[in-house]
């Protein structure tokens, strides 16, 4: 087991500050790698204060944004134009890229994709409620509208 401290929020595992054991090989082969966290020293523990002050002092500057983000996302349908067949299953899957680029689309403003979580794998045209975390404490209902397109 590898103790690691996160410098990113990883689903499942833990948000920025955290510190953390995970098996060796998903740190030397996704975490490390990727940037989302460094092995955990004795020294490391003021690296930890850092992140997380660094964090709560922008989760306290956002979270009005985020609320006010939030009503608007759940009021306003966003619409995503994919490729699709005949019978309106799509070539591929909705990924949760391309739902944060039609909210910025639609003029709703920007969202991480890492906080988009779907209800599945979209695999037809149709209506569907996406959820995306906006802050640790705020969420928001997204109506996407999945249309065939060019």
């Amino acid at each position: 087991m590898a103790k690691l401290i996160l410098t990113h929020e990883v689903s499942g595992l833990g948000t920025a500050g955290d510190v953390v054991e995970v098996k060796n090989g998903y740190a030397r082969n996704y975490l490390l790698p990727r940037g989302f966290a460094l092995t955990w020293t004795k020294g490391g523990e003021k690296q930890v204060e850092q992140i997380r002050a660094a964090r709560e002092a922008r989760a306290h500057k956002s979270l009005e944004a985020a609320q006010a983000q939030a009503a608007a996302l759940n009021q306003t349908p966003v619409r995503l134009e994919v490729k699709a067949g005949k019978e309106g299953r799509l070539f591929g899957t909705v990924r949760p890229e391309a739902v944060a680029g039609a909210v910025e689309a639609a003029g709703l403003g920007a969202i991480d994709k890492r906080r988009v979580l779907l209800p599945g794998h979209i695999k037809t045209t149709g209506k569907y409620e996406v959820t995306v975390r906006l802050h640790d404490e705020v969420s928001a209902v997204v109506n996407l509208e999945v249309v065939a397109g060019k």
